[in-house]
């Protein structure tokens, strides 16, 4: 019994010692000694629009060169509240709703579409993009133009123009299309940063949508590095390349292709330009057939861009079929649900395309 109870006494102390002891100092001592694996911290879910917020908050702080103009965007938070709190944080001289000019700082400007970014485009590419370049480099130009972009619903022909053929078209720009919540934070982190004018083109639909944002890409520093495409991924028969919300549907069609034996590589390009041609080529040398999807319009698109590309490389001759386009219909969007509906690039034209370029 006397042996029994100092038995529990000493366990006591020590359950006692542990509850006490600083656990993360000695963490990699017991991962040693007891032969554990501690899994990495838990990511957590967060909306495109709380990732855009947060790094234009984060970047607000740590440059006071950076400011914020736009339509809307002070007091009113912004059209899609994407610029929420920044006005009563930062106050009307770094959050401002009307446009100015002011050499010397870094402005991000938000176009409540990008559709409206037409009556500011002789700005945006004879001024923003030609600036740096007509002055043999002496006046860089750090601008970020940011906002939705693309088909949205129910808004018809003149508010549902994907502009990444547009803007990715002019030298003198860059020209960003993030998808996920980790997307949007680092691509507008490293925008606001860049010295040259970049467009970044979001998507509405996106701005509720949560994403795990992991560890890594909570910190204040992470940014993504623009033009690097990312493999969302991995598979071994087909290629398909897609941006903005169109790498969602790439994954769910991949994941019913999967069903039926066919494994397919997602690849997301969140830069258009410059475009990261290296990473399509290693995947299409891997599956010897790709597939393009975005929701523009087929003509001069980004996927054609793609397509030529990989045509005009190495990469081609490991090509064991024509490569496939998935686009928005050749139309301007109509108004009708059903309409819109079929203009849009679905998960059903997906798995049609890759069942086209595998011919089964």
């Amino acid at each position: 019994m006397a042996a029994a109870a100092a038995a529990l006494r000493h366990l006591g102390r020590a359950a006692r010692t542990a509850r006490t002891a600083p656990r993360l100092h000695h963490a990699p001592q017991l991962q040693h000694c007891r032969g554990l694996r501690l899994s990495a911290p838990a990511a957590i879910q967060v909306t495109v629009r709380d990732a855009l917020n947060q790094a234009l908050d984060e970047e607000l702080e740590r440059d006071e060169r950076v400011f914020l103009l736009g339509e809307e965007v002070a007091q009113y938070d912004g059209a899609y509240k994407i610029s929420r709190g920044l006005w009563k944080k930062y106050g009307d001289k770094r959050v401002i709703d009307t446009p100015i000019s002011e050499a010397g700082l870094r402005p991000v400007c938000e176009f409540m579409t990008f559709n409206f970014s037409m009556q500011a485009i002789d700005q945006v590419i004879n001024s923003a993009a030609k600036t740096c370049y007509m002055s043999a480099g002496a006046i860089p130009v750090p601008i970020v133009f940011r906002g939705p972009n693309g088909a949205s619903a129910g808004v018809a022909a003149q508010h549902s123009q994907c502009f990444a053929a547009w803007y990715g078209h002019c030298p003198g720009l860059k020209v960003v299309s993030p998808w996920s919540a980790e997307d949007a934070k680092g691509l507008l982190k490293a925008s606001i940063r860049d010295d040259n004018p970049v467009v970044m083109l979001e998507n509405e639909l996106l701005y509720g949508v949560p994403f795990e944002l992991s560890e890594q890409a909570q910190s204040k520093e992470f940014v993504i590095p623009i033009g690097k495409a990312k493999i969302e991924r991995q598979g071994t028969h087909v290629t398909l390349v897609a941006h903005s919300r169109p790498v969602g549907h790439c994954l769910e069609a991949a994941a019913v292709l999967a069903k039926e034996g066919v494994e397919c590589e997602v690849i997301n390009m969140r830069t258009i330009r410059p475009m990261d041609i290296e990473t399509v080529e290693a995947s299409v040398v891997k599956t010897n057939h790709l597939v393009t999807v975005e929701g523009g319009w087929p003509q001069f698109g980004v996927g054609a861009e793609i397509c030529a590309r990989i045509m005009e490389g190495s990469a081609f001759n490991y090509l064991d079929a024509p490569a496939v386009r998935v686009t928005g219909a050749d139309v301007p969007m109509p108004y009708a649900k059903i309409l819109e509906d079929n203009c849009i690039p679905q998960v059903k034209d997906i798995v049609f395309a890759v069942k086209k370029a595998l011919n089964i």
